[in-house]
């Protein structure tokens, strides 16, 4: 029998596991973490405003090299995958150090690309390698903050690494028009040794003494390989609770991405831009939005959090935490998205551009005040597998934005940007459609499929 004095133990014990680290050393390892997950935002973002110089240079179409961009989030589902079911068993530390040579030899490899399929193969293998940044990044802050400030400090990464999309598509397209998209690749291989190198000598393993698959190994070699199935953790998808949030945050992001391709290869050309370094500050807005809405959201979702259970007189519903996803899903995602299209469409010169640059910057908030909460939730729900409930999710989204993005320019030639951007902003609505049942119906789908859920005790 189990004594109010042993579960005060208990918790006891369980909250010393977050002070392992001092509070300056948190901030240290918060601060190293969003900036190896910037780097994957620059690879994805600064892509975008190079798209029509690339094309020039490989005399290929603009439709054939955004593939390339839409293989890239392919990259980004499999990589986060691999990276996150790994770090559950050799630790956060020696798979972030395993990833980044893959990016900078693939950096170097885009930056020498001749052809399209040189150019696939590399960005592929340089994508992959920093895939995992996000989902190890998001495990790490699960590892060192408890429930209840967890999503302030998720909402403060995701707002630094987002801050990426800000400056990448304007570093990116000033790289094209006054220097070279090569030569952009070649920075961001060195970036990549430089973070190896900065993780090497500064960041120790995160990791819950005792959790890791490794830790379990009674023989252990020197260099110890064993085989990690990456597909494990979509095993987790198999909760409805996870599944809903991920199709939810999914339906919601496609807008983003979907304004992000459409500033390139329909906005500039309607509104006369053909400065690449032009289109990509045009883009900033998106990402100062994205910036502003991750941090808002996450302190929001944690006051939400507070609140509920206090209401509850102690009594913690994970689901509450969604609670803040409200005015950005439900308002400002589906307007922007159904309100630029409609501009580029009716409204010409430069009030039209205006208009088109304020939905970028609403809609970047709006769509981080739901993927802020949603990250948080994960890791709250399945707290022991949160890098691979991250990846999980992450992997999963990105698969089904990598076909629609595939699909947006064709889209756009055949029914118009207008009808295009409308049919978003109605998936954005019923992904919020989504996440309002997992709020009201949330324990009952818990309870429906367990995959190892994690409690108050034990969070």
């Amino acid at each position: 029998m189990v004594s109010e004095e042993s579960t005060l133990l208990v918790a006891t014990a369980h909250e010393a596991i977050y002070d392992r680290f001092a509070p300056h050393k948190k901030r240290w390892i918060v601060c190293l973490v969003s900036f190896v997950a910037l780097l994957p935002m620059f690879v994805k973002a600064a892509f975008l405003p190079s798209i029509p110089q690339i094309a020039k240079d490989l005399d290929l179409t603009h439709a054939v090299v955004s593939l390339t961009f839409s293989l890239s989030i392919l990259a980004s589902a499999v990589g986060s995958l691999v990276w996150a079911a790994y770090s559950s068993f050799y630790g956060r530390r020696s798979i972030y150090l395993l990833g980044m040579p893959f990016v900078c030899v693939g950096s170097c490899g885009v930056a020498l690309s001749t052809s399209l399929q040189s150019l696939l193969f590399w960005q592929f293998l340089q994508t992959f390698g920093c895939a995992g940044a996000l989902s190890l990044g998001t495990g790490v802050i699960g590892d060192i903050y408890e429930l209840r400030e967890r999503g302030t400090v998720i909402g403060a990464f995701f707002g630094v690494t987002l801050f990426g999309y800000a400056v990448a598509p304007f570093v990116g397209g000033l790289a094209t028009q006054y220097w070279s998209w090569r030569n952009l690749h070649y920075c961001l291989g060195a970036w990549g040794l430089l973070e190896m190198l900065l993780v090497y000598l500064s960041f120790p393993e995160t990791s819950h003494p005792g959790t890791l698959g490794i830790d379990k190994v009674a023989r252990r070699r020197w260099i110890h390989i064993t085989w990690v199935n990456p597909l494990s953790s979509l095993w987790l998808l198999r909760s409805p609770n996870l599944f809903a949030v991920m199709f939810a945050a999914t339906l919601v992001l496609i807008s983003s991405y979907v304004l992000l391709l459409q500033m390139a290869y329909t906005v500039g050309i309607r509104y006369g831009i053909t400065n690449d370094a032009i289109i990509g500050a045009c883009l900033f807005p998106n990402g100062l939005g994205s910036f502003t809405g991750s941090l808002v959201a996450g302190r929001l979702s944690d006051i939400v959090v507070r609140k509920w259970q206090e209401k509850r007189r102690g009594v913690w519903c994970p689901e509450d935490r969604l609670r803040a996803t409200w005015i950005g899903g439900l308002i400002m995602v589906p307007l922007s998205i159904g309100a630029s299209g409609l501009i580029t469409t009716y409204i010409e010169g430069s009030i039209g551009l205006a208009l088109n640059i304020l939905c970028l910057y609403v809609n970047g908030v709006g769509v981080d005040s739901v993927l802020s909460p949603i990250s948080s939730y994960n890791v709250d729900v399945v707290h022991s597998r949160s890098a691979e409930a991250a990846a999980a999710h992450m992997a999963s989204r990105w698969l089904v934005i990598s076909a629609v993005t595939a699909l947006v320019i064709p889209s756009i030639e055949r029914i118009g940007v207008a009808w295009t951007n409308i049919i978003m902003a109605i998936l954005a609505v019923i992904g919020q459609g989504i996440i309002y049942l997992t709020i009201r119906y949330g324990d009952r789908m818990r309870a429906s499929v367990d995959v190892g859920f994690s409690t108050m005790e034990n969070n």
